[in-house]
C-alpha cells in the first residue's frame, strides 16, 4: 500500500513557512536528482520537492541534457515517500488539457497522493533561448493573449476530467473536447492541489478564479508584494477570500554566501510568502540537502 499523504499545503496568511527545493532537471544526470530527492525525502524540515518543465536547456551548455519533467517526477514519485512534488511550473503550451490531467493523476496515484499541480501559461515571448524549445519539438507558440486564455480553459478541463463520474463535451474557444472522462481520479479529493505561476495581471486573474497556491519568482521582494496586492484584488472582485490562495515564492541558494539567501528567505516570508521554494544551482554537493536545512531552513524556521 502507498503510504497516506501528508497534507496540502495551508491556505491560511498566518500558516507557518514551509519549505522546499527545485532541482532543475538539465545539466545533471538522473542519479544526481535521484540522490538529492532521496535525502530530502528523509529529512521532514523539507516538505517539497519541485522540477521545472523545459524541453532544452535555457541555461549553461545549450546543447547539454534536459529530461522530460513529468517522466522524471513520476520516477521520484516512485522513489520517495514523503515530499509532496510538482512541476514548478508545467507549461500549458506543451500538452493538450486533456493529456495533462491524465498524466498529472498518474503521478498522483503513483505518489499516493502527494502531488501539487503546477501549472502557467508557459514561456515568455521574449526569452530566446525558451522560445526556440517550440520550434525544435514543432510545438506552436501563439500571442499572449491566447495563451493566458489557453489556461484558463485548461484549468477548468483539468478540475471537471479530475472531479465529474460522468462523461461530459467542453466547446471553449481554445480547446474542443467531446467525450471526455477522465478514469481514474487521483487520489487527492476533491483534486490536487492547483499551484499557477506568473506574475502578469492577466495571469493573476487566471490565478484567483483557478488556484490554491500562486508561485512568483523571486528577486524583487517590492514587486511580489505588489503582485499579491493585486491578486487580492482580483479575489475580491469575483468574490473570492484572498487568504485562500497560498502565496508561493522561488529563491535562488546561494552555496557560498548562504547569508544573501536567509535574509532574501526572511525577507519573503515576512512579506507574506510563506511557501519557499529553493532553487539548487547544480553541481549538487554531497550531502546538500542537509546543508540546505542547517544553513538556511532551521535559521529561518
Amino acid at each position: 500500500m502507498p503510504p497516506s499523504p501528508p497534507p496540502p499545503p495551508s491556505s491560511s496568511p498566518s500558516s507557518r513557512p514551509r519549505f522546499g527545493i527545485m532541482t532543475a532537471p538539465t545539466g545533471v544526470d538522473y542519479l544526481d536528482v535521484l540522490r538529492v530527492w532521496r535525502e530530502a525525502d528523509a529529512i521532514p524540515e523539507i516538505e517539497h520537492a519541485w522540477l521545472f518543465d523545459h524541453l532544452m536547456p535555457i541555461s549553461g551548455d545549450l546543447d547539454g541534457p534536459a529530461f522530460e519533467g513529468w517522466t522524471l517526477l513520476s520516477a521520484l514519485a516512485a522513489q520517495t515517500r514523503r515530499l509532496r512534488l510538482g512541476l514548478m511550473v508545467t507549461s500549458n503550451r506543451f500538452r493538450p488539457p486533456a493529456m495533462l490531467a491524465k498524466i498529472a493523476t498518474t503521478v498522483d496515484i503513483v505518489s499516493g497522493g502527494r502531488l501539487d499541480f503546477g501549472i502557467g501559461v508557459g514561456s515568455r515571448p521574449d526569452h530566446p533561448l525558451a522560445r526556440r524549445e517550440y520550434a525544435a519539438h514543432g510545438l506552436p507558440f501563439h500571442d499572449t493573449a491566447h495563451a493566458v486564455g489557453s489556461l484558463a480553459e485548461a484549468c477548468t478541463v483539468i478540475r471537471r476530467l479530475w472531479t465529474e463520474e460522468e462523461p461530459f463535451d467542453f466547446h471553449g474557444t481554445h480547446h474542443d473536447l467531446t467525450g471526455a472522462f477522465g478514469n481514474p481520479k487521483p487520489v487527492q479529493r476533491p483534486h490536487p492541489p492547483i499551484l499557477i505561476g506568473g506574475r502578469a495581471a492577466s495571469t493573476l486573474r487566471v490565478v484567483a478564479e483557478h488556484a490554491d497556491l500562486w508561485n512568483i519568482p523571486g528577486g524583487d521582494i517590492d514587486d511580489a508584494v505588489s503582485r499579491s496586492a493585486l491578486l487580492d484584488r482580483y479575489c475580491a472582485e469575483i468574490g473570492r477570500d484572498p487568504a485562500s490562495i497560498t502565496r508561493s515564492i522561488v529563491l535562488p541558494v546561494s552555496y557560498d554566501r548562504p547569508g544573501v539567501t536567509r535574509d532574501a528567505i526572511r525577507e519573503a516570508i515576512d512579506a507574506g510568502f510563506p511557501h519557499v521554494v529553493l532553487t539548487l544551482p547544480t553541481p549538487y554537493p554531497a550531502d546538500v540537502a542537509r546543508w540546505v536545512t542547517d544553513e538556511l531552513i532551521n535559521p529561518a524556521s
